[in-house]
């Protein structure tokens, strides 16, 4: 078997890039940030429970969402599945490849041998796009590195059956049919409806706008959580690695979503989304501004209280730009 021919091409996120490299392989020419934000991604929760026992953040919604949103949206049919046996889904995909389709997979990166050993890390929700296999090898295009690559089988099957929370269950998607005619308007809108009720509107204290100033009021309560100096230190630079490293393409999405209100724009005719795309590129900018705090105080251990309650000073002020945002981007639409 050999590879199919794909136009591998890197991205800000996994998941919306594996689904754009998807979706453009189809037939389809979408870009990564109106996938995002059709599928109304952008989030905030900040969580403390007994599955996070150290406090931590997220700053879009549950994996899988991207896929569950932006296909209907968009009318793509696309067939995800799910496995139990590790055998029936390795068969399932040699299958697919077989027939010259594309499949993107679910994994643990921490299995992603092409990535150098100090950059990997268990994540039950990573996402690629196989395209081939060669012998004992598969074919793979994975948006965080700059070309295709390959990874052995048994080490992609270890990969798609890990345990424990968000377990990939052998999961696989592909499209099966691109409808002729899109209605990209009618998409876009429900995508920025959709962030708006996210950051603004669900009754829970620590979601949306609500749980970044939940996030600013806890800060001071870390040093209460952590082992000793050393721990609080590694999860204040933490903050910087969850908003700038993990597939967030910077600015926690921010900046993602700032080119998909662009180009919003222009497919609503509506310049006053234009100068929302500015605005919140300017609002990426601040949260890079916490995240390079972050960084600097945890790396100094400049952490006492008057430095935590800088830093819960920089939150409030995103929670008041981001409620600010998110209510003229629904008026708006």
């Amino acid at each position: 078997m050999s590879s199919i021919t794909f136009d591998h091409k890197m991205a800000a996120h996994c998941e919306s890039g594996a689904i754009t490299a998807l979706l453009n392989h189809a037939g389809l020419a979408v870009t990564e940030p109106l996938v995002f934000g059709i599928s109304g991604s952008l989030f905030f929760g900040y969580f403390h429970t007994a599955l996070f026992p150290f406090p931590t953040f997220v700053l879009r919604n549950k994996p899988g969402r991207v896929r569950a949103k932006c296909m209907p949206r968009l009318g793509v049919k696309f067939q995800s599945s799910s496995f139990r046996s590790p055998a029936a889904a390795t068969q399932a995909l040699d299958t697919l490849l077989a027939r010259g389709t594309p499949v993107g997979v679910q994994v643990d990166f921490f299995y992603m041998d092409y990535v150098p050993e100090y950059a990997r890390a268990h994540f039950n929700a990573h996402y690629i796009v196989v395209v081939g296999r060669e012998d004992d090898a598969y074919v793979i295009s994975d948006s965080y590195v700059p070309g295709l690559v390959t990874l052995p089988v048994a080490r992609l099957q270890e990969a798609r059956f890990v345990k424990g929370p968000l377990a990939p269950k052998g999961t696989l998607f592909y499209p099966r049919a691109i409808p002729p005619d899109i209605d990209l308007r009618s998409a876009v809108r429900k995508g920025i409806k959709d962030a708006a009720f996210n950051m603004l509107s669900i009754p829970i204290p620590f979601l949306g706008v609500k749980g970044i100033r939940h996030f600013a009021r806890k800060l001071g309560d870390w040093p209460t959580f952590a082992r000793d100096d050393e721990h609080l230190s590694h999860e204040l630079m933490m903050i910087n690695v969850i908003l700038e490293e993990r597939g967030t393409g910077g600015g926690g999405f921010r900046f993602l979503y700032a080119s998909f209100l662009q180009q919003a724009a222009d497919i609503l005719d509506q310049p006053e989304l234009a100068e929302l795309a500015r605005e919140m590129m300017t609002n990426g900018d601040r949260w890079r501004d916490i995240s390079l705090f972050s960084a600097r105080i945890g790396k100094n251990r400049d952490m006492g209280p008057n430095r935590l309650r800088e830093l819960s000073a920089m939150l409030l002020d995103r929670a008041a730009e981001e409620e600010r945002l998110f209510k003229r981007l629904r008026s708006a639409v």
